[in-house]
């Protein structure tokens, strides 16, 4: 298996560099691990099967290169950009002969975020979401 992380790294964010750690420990050994975004490439390439984790922490990457999360940049060229990097992972997960696991967050069935910037990642994720799953010979909706 290889692991792919796309939780990144937040630069001065003690809480999370230790979030990050814990979770690197609990990892089996025996896995790989890519801490990458950059999931087009391996979704094309040869190998052992592929467990994203998650989908949601990627769409935060996706969304912070194109500065989604100011209004202005999101109606200039942001929307654009993400679609087309959405785009990019889709047609990757369309084309891949990898067996693929992906994890993602629901965030749609809650509480309705209070700004718009919340509002635009939850909306957004949907839309990954379906894209994504709409290439998936199974979906599974876990709550626990």
């Amino acid at each position: 298996v290889v692991y792919v992380a796309t939780s990144g790294a937040r630069e001065g964010d003690a809480e999370w560099a230790r979030r990050v750690g814990l979770h690197r420990e609990r990892r089996p050994g025996a896995w790989r691990t890519e801490e990458t975004c950059e999931l087009a490439p391996l979704l094309a390439a040869q190998g052992p099967p592929l467990l994203i984790d998650c989908l949601a922490l990627w769409l935060t990457d996706a969304m912070d290169r194109v500065g989604a999360w100011d209004d202005e940049k999101w109606a200039a060229h942001g929307r654009r950009a993400l679609e087309e990097r959405v785009t990019e992972l889709v047609d990757a997960v369309r084309g891949t002969r990898r067996t693929v696991v992906a994890v993602s967050n629901e965030v749609g069935s809650g509480v309705v975020p209070a700004t718009a910037s919340g509002r635009r990642f939850r909306d957004e994720l949907g839309r990954l979401n379906a894209a994504f799953a709409g290439e998936c010979e199974q979906v599974l909706l876990v709550v626990a």
